[in-house]
């Protein structure tokens, strides 16, 4: 976790800032607790796997990251086995997912020959850590700190676990309409949950069904980053060729939620109390991203279950491979980590796979 001293700061710093102008977005209050540049959650420390806050699919076991090699592998051959392709992760954690997938796509000589390596992120200490990763792996890479720096050409991106941290804004259905909530201070370090005054001209982002028919007191969510990141991905694979894989917990319809949430320590935590301390998420609206990435030109492919991708992909073959070769206790790990990343009861459903794709690609593994 973020030291005392940092999360006062930033605390401090949010205070300072509504007191000067007011009660600010869900999405502002979002976005400066996450990637503020000297207290940002995300901007100087490490908050994955065990030791961290939380926990994601490619430190649960080695396999999830090989499927996704697998698959790029498997959709570059779609795509004609172009003689340059980018391959490229937004929000690389700790590298852990690049480096499993390079170890799997690397097995086609002819990508290995192909691909160059590209990593977007925004956090220095990060990039460090991402960068130390790599370094055992093989291969160089290039770490930009937007996708439009990644060079023009046919690319395969994974995004896993990205979208949920995108700032949101967050409208309640009232009486007089669909005010927006905000985040207003009490202290220099204590923080509530307000409305604006009245309606807000804001809520048009909301879809219209959702506006139209969700009962009163509803919260209903929005999350314009998210929006225009689908757009942007859509543009792109449209223009060059490829396909991106958004990988994320969420819903696939439409509807009013409150799902705005803070993790510590693998355990839940209030979302406004010492903030830098926590991750802020919220559940991805794949309805949404899918709807923003299909109008900018692009084929949809999913949203389907992490589950049900992985078990098309082969992780049964692959555990089992695996598992020929294990000790007891690692066998035991292999079957946990199976049911864990495909299981009813975890990431297997809670977690759905969306491909944004160029409509040249008229098949893709793992929604055949």
């Amino acid at each position: 976790m973020q030291d005392a001293g940092e999360a006062k700061s930033l605390a401090q710093h949010l205070a300072r800032r509504i007191r000067a102008f007011g009660p600010i977005t869900v999405e502002a209050f979002m976005a400066d607790v996450l990637t503020h540049s000297q207290h940002g959650y995300y901007m100087a420390r490490q908050p994955f796997g065990r030791g961290g806050d939380f926990i994601t699919a490619p430190e649960v076991s080695q396999m999830f990251g090989e499927l996704i090699g697998v698959w790029m592998a498997d959709a570059w051959q779609r795509m004609g086995r172009p003689s340059a392709v980018r391959i490229v992760e937004m929000g690389p954690g700790r590298g852990v997912l690049m480096c499993d997938l390079l170890r799997a796509a690397g097995s086609v000589p002819e990508l290995r020959a192909a691909a160059n390596v590209h990593l977007v992120e925004i956090s220095p200490a990060l990039q460090q850590v991402q960068r130390q990763a790599l370094a055992q792996s093989g291969w160089e890479a290039q770490w930009h700190s937007t996708l439009a720096n990644v060079p023009d050409g046919p690319l395969l991106l994974v995004a896993n676990e990205l979208f949920d941290a995108l700032p949101i804004r967050q409208f309640v259905r009232t009486r007089t309409g669909w005010c927006e909530r905000l985040v207003d201070a009490t202290s220099d370090e204590t923080f509530r949950l307000v409305l604006t005054p009245g309606p807000s001209p804001a809520a048009a982002m909301l879809p219209a069904r959702v506006r139209e028919t969700a009962p009163l007191e509803s919260v209903a969510e929005v999350c314009p980053a998210g929006i225009a990141l689908a757009a942007e991905l859509a543009a792109r694979v449209k223009r060059d060729g490829g396909a991106a894989l958004v990988i994320d917990y969420g819903t696939t319809e439409f509807g009013a939620r409150d799902t705005l949430q803070a993790v510590a320590r693998h355990q839940s935590h209030p979302v406004l109390d010492a903030p830098g301390t926590a991750d802020l998420c919220a559940h991805v609206d794949f309805a949404m991203i899918g709807q923003a990435a299909r109008e900018s030109g692009a084929r949809l492919w999913g949203p389907t279950t992490q589950g049900a991708f992985l078990e098309r992909l082969g992780i049964q073959v692959r555990a089992e491979a695996l598992a020929r070769r294990a000790t007891p206790a690692q066998k035991a790990d292999i079957e946990s980590a199976l049911r864990r990343l495909t299981g009813a009861e975890g990431m297997g459903s809670l977690f759905q796979v969306l491909v944004i794709a160029s409509p040249a690609l008229t098949e893709l593994a793992g929604f055949l």
